[in-house]
């Protein structure tokens, strides 16, 4: 039997699949599409996304492609300086195309012994005690202990659990595509600006290729999103909002989105658990969908395979939608915030000259920057030291980086007492490092999987009744 179906290869699907693997799980990735789509909406990646990257020794894939920016604007395009002394190693945003970033995550899953079928669609699925049969579009039925839906916002897999997905529909839309433009950059630059100063669903940007990304403001919302515009759409739109189309033409590809806002009711229904956009979907500002779906995988990947493996405590899977939820309702609400901010109505742009004064205080900068790129996240793990259920950012040790030592995928107790604590019991799901680093005031602490801080202290009785909370029973 499989150990676990993903449905849907994106960039969700394929961190999750290397994460199972990590652990040894047999999985399989069902993807609907015979070839990716060459498609770009996401643009970049943000700070704590490069940070679980960087805890799988998958970084340096990533930045040769990339372009590290250090620079403001992810707020409601509110452009202010960076924020000094952000609490990571990372601080700044690697711009780089969703293309590049589902084509490397997908040869890390396959280099990792992923079984990837493209061109295989899941049409229905069923449960029972012990497993999950999934139906193909060509009669295959397949069966897995357990199946996690990556498959997008309009999610097949969600929709055949009856999974609830309240929210709002789209209000407005947006164009967006890749395409060549004849005028030169001087007109485009000062047109833009122009149109911008009103209307900030309105750009282009040059593409290595030759072509640049444009995004306009559709004249309505389309009754079906699936079907692309026209390219006279788009050029009527150009020139509704700038008084000239630039010239654009040969497109290589067109598509629009919308600004719903939707949140799955839940994300486990027994076997069956959803993540990425199939949990939850949101306007793109800020750059937070991909980014978002990424850290859902890494949540879920050590809880699912500790739950195949045997050795999960009671509620450890359960907890994935327990931590992750309010994380996702954080961010549908700071986009919803965002998106009013961006409307060229007097009302939202005398609140959006206001929130740009406010910007200017670094602590409100760094508030809202830190909550788009995900560092300021922080799990309920209940009372205690200030850093436990935050994620600990990568500090340099006497024998090297933390993250360095966390790619296996396990749980860590860096002990800075000099070795009076222990893990025995918990050896085989907890990895035990003696070290210093001048950058943590603490005595010792426990690792999640996922880098979150379980556990704060000196104390070894304490830190016995911590272990089983979220790596089950000793062993040995």
């Amino acid at each position: 039997m499989i150990d676990v179906i993903i449905a849907g290869g994106g960039p969700t699907g394929m961190l999750l699949a290397g994460e199972l693997r990590l652990r040894g799980l047999h999985v399989v990735v069902l993807e609907k599409l015979a070839e990716p789509t060459g498609q770009t909406r996401a643009l970049g990646l943000h700070v704590r996304s490069i940070e679980v990257l960087d805890q799988r020794g998958l970084l340096d894939r990533f930045l040769p492609l990339g372009t590290k920016y250090e620079t403001g604007g992810f707020f409601a395009a509110i452009m202010k300086p960076w924020p000094d002394r952000m609490d990571t190693a990372h601080s700044y945003v690697l711009g780089i195309p969703q293309t590049l970033t589902e084509r490397l995550l997908t040869e890390h899953a396959a280099e990792a012994g992923a079984e990837i079928r493209r061109g295989c669609e899941l049409v229905g699925l069923s449960q029972d005690q012990d497993g999950v049969t999934a139906e193909l579009a060509d009669g295959t039925r397949l069966r897995s202990r357990y199946l996690v839906g990556c498959d997008g916002g309009r999610s097949t897999v969600r929709k055949l659990l009856g999974v609830g997905f309240p929210g709002e529909p789209s209000r407005t839309e947006t164009l967006l595509g890749e395409m060549e433009v004849a005028a030169s950059p001087e007109e485009l630059a000062a047109v833009v600006a122009e149109v911008r100063k009103t209307h900030f669903r309105f750009g282009t940007m040059p593409l290595e290729n030759g072509a640049y990304r444009v995004i306009v403001p559709a004249e309505g919302v389309a009754e079906d999103r699936a079907v692309p515009p026209t390219f006279e759409e788009f050029k009527r739109q150009l020139r509704a909002y700038a008084g000239t189309d630039f010239g654009v033409h040969s497109p290589r590809w067109l598509s629009r989105f919308g600004d719903a806002t939707r949140l799955a009711e839940r994300y486990r229904t027994g076997r069956v658990l959803l993540a990425g956009d199939a949990a939850h979907i949101h306007p793109p500002t800020g750059g937070q969908g991909l980014n978002l779906g990424l850290q859902d995988a890494f949540n879920l990947g050590w809880k699912l395979a500790a739950e195949v493996r045997g050795w999960a405590p009671e509620g450890l899977l359960d907890s994935y939608h327990a931590e992750r939820h309010p994380v996702a309702a954080a961010v549908l609400d700071n986009t919803r915030a965002q998106m009013q901010l961006l409307a060229p109505e007097p009302g939202p742009q005398a609140v959006r000259r206001l929130v740009a004064e406010l910007m200017d205080f670094e602590e409100v900068n760094r508030y809202l920057i830190e909550k788009i790129t995900a560092i300021s996240v922080r799990y309920d793990f209940g009372e205690g030291h200030e850093l436990l259920g935050r994620r600990l950012r990568d500090v340099r040790l006497k024998q090297g980086r933390l993250y360095e030592l966390m790619r296996r995928g396990r749980g860590l107790l860096l002990d800075q007492t000099g070795g009076r604590l222990s893990v025995d019991g918990w050896a085989d799901r907890v990895d035990h490092v003696v070290d210093v680093g001048e950058e943590l005031d603490v005595p010792a602490l426990l690792l999640r999987p996922d880098g979150h801080v379980a556990w704060v202290g000196e104390d070894q009785e304490e830190l016995l009744g911590r272990l089983p909370r979220w790596f089950g029973t000793a062993t040995g």
